[in-house]
């Protein structure tokens, strides 16, 4: 809103000289204001400086009253030194913090628990043959997930997604409209501890995808050990998930070559998971030029993703290359494809310490695409210039950006 301060313009005479002693008053008297409000502001900033000294050294970073909004905290308690949420949150909140939990118990629990209550009933129990009859589904069903898998799509348009989605808030934006006769590879970048953004933009319609890309359908890669457990491989494969196999590419985009097929890869991976940390922007890329090849081989054009906020959204433990730790979870990765990354969130009641990500805003930010001639048989060449392409529309893409959408938009994108 614009205030318009000439006289002519509103209508008032003023008279000039009767005005100007107590103009010049008053101006005295602001200016000895602002100069108390500048040392008191001053001496604040002190303090909180010194606040902020004293979490330097400590092995996980502190959550702050910024990592959640503040009218969650309003009527908040603490006990022990434990901030808890307080009693009266709107039932909108509650029932935010109830999506992200469901989404997470797919991804990191009812997997393992589903698989421990099969044992204890076929090893247990007289009801033995449950245990038999879903083995044998999956059996017959194991190879589903690198054949496009089985998506449901009154599943991904579960309100209770839409609610994922505000937690945060995730928001999609769109810059350029995506033809729907060609099939794309988007690189989403970055990671992140458990990339939640991919998540709430590809594998739900919480962020409304279909509705700004009509005509394209996304299938989210993620590691084939995870559809080994049972019943939540049938609650990712219904949210449009598939293995990150080359077959489940070659199946996705090969079966209908210009028909809208999205395949949404996070080439970072597991890797690029240990730098996520708030304030960085750190993408493990330099050496992924797998899902570049399999562009080439389908002559699917390539789309770069950044999401900012994406690394905000939980604390992690410090691991410097180099270091004990680091090397631990380096030589884990290596061995069964993932690293396990120490984290810190906040939890369901309370906002001290949890698995729960902290509601920080991400914008997740679709790029415009770089076509792909095909070419069954790439050669080195070729795959390294498109994918020196690729990097610098990833660049482009952050730097456009960031500004807009980064909570630090001094920081500069690292490409290791």
């Amino acid at each position: 809103m614009t205030i318009n301060n000439n006289a002519d313009q509103l209508g008032i005479d003023y008279d000039v000289e009767s005005e100007e002693a107590a103009c010049k008053d008053t101006v005295t008297r602001t200016e000895d204001s602002v100069t108390g409000i500048e040392d008191t502001v001053g001496q604040e900033r002190i303090d909180a400086t010194d606040v902020e000294d004293l979490y330097d050294n400590q092995w996980i970073p502190k959550a702050t009253e910024d990592d959640e909004p503040d009218d969650t905290r309003m009527d908040g308690w603490s006990f022990l030194g434990i901030q808890f949420a307080p009693i009266n949150i709107p039932l909108q909140r509650r029932l935010q913090t109830l999506a992200v939990l469901l989404w997470f118990s797919f991804m990191l629990i009812i997997g393992w628990v589903s698989f421990l209550i099969l044992a204890y009933i076929a090893l247990y129990t007289n009801y033995w043959w449950i245990s038999l009859a879903y083995l044998t589904w999956y059996i017959g069903d194991r190879s589903i997930c690198i054949k496009g898998g089985r998506r449901f799509t009154s599943f991904r348009k579960f309100k209770l997604w839409d609610r994922f989605a505000e937690y945060f808030p995730i928001t999609l934006i769109k810059t350029v409209d995506l033809d729907p006769r060609k099939n794309y590879i988007m690189g989403y970048h970055p990671h992140g501890v458990l990339a939640a953004g991919a998540v709430g933009s590809f594998a739900t319609e919480g962020t409304n995808f279909s509705k700004k890309y009509p005509g394209l359908t996304p299938y989210v890669l993620t590691l084939p050990l995870n559809f080994h457990f049972p019943f939540s491989r049938e609650l990712l494969m219904a949210s449009g998930m598939v293995s990150c196999s080359k077959e489940s590419l070659d199946y996705v985009l090969g079966q209908a070559p210009g028909s809208g097929h999205t395949i949404v890869v996070v080439p970072g991976g597991a890797k690029e998971s240990l730098n996520a940390k708030p304030g960085t922007a750190i993408l493990y890329l330099k050496k992924r030029v797998g899902f570049i090849k399999m562009a080439l081989r389908h002559g699917a054009s390539l789309v770069p993703i950044y999401t900012f906020g994406e690394n905000e959204i939980y604390h992690q433990v410090d691991n410097p290359e180099g270091s004990l730790l680091r090397k631990f979870q380096d030589k884990l990765q290596q061995l069964i494809s993932f690293s396990p990354v120490i984290f810190q969130g906040r939890g369901i009641f309370q906002y001290s310490f949890g698995l729960m990500p902290f509601r920080k805003p991400m914008y997740t930010v679709v790029g415009g695409p770089i076509d792909v001639q095909q070419v069954t048989e790439p050669t080195t060449e070729q795959i390294m210039n498109l994918h020196s392409k690729y990097i610098d529309a990833v660049t482009e893409l952050y730097n456009k950006y960031r500004h807009t959408y980064s909570p630090y938009p001094n920081v500069d994108l690292k490409i290791i």
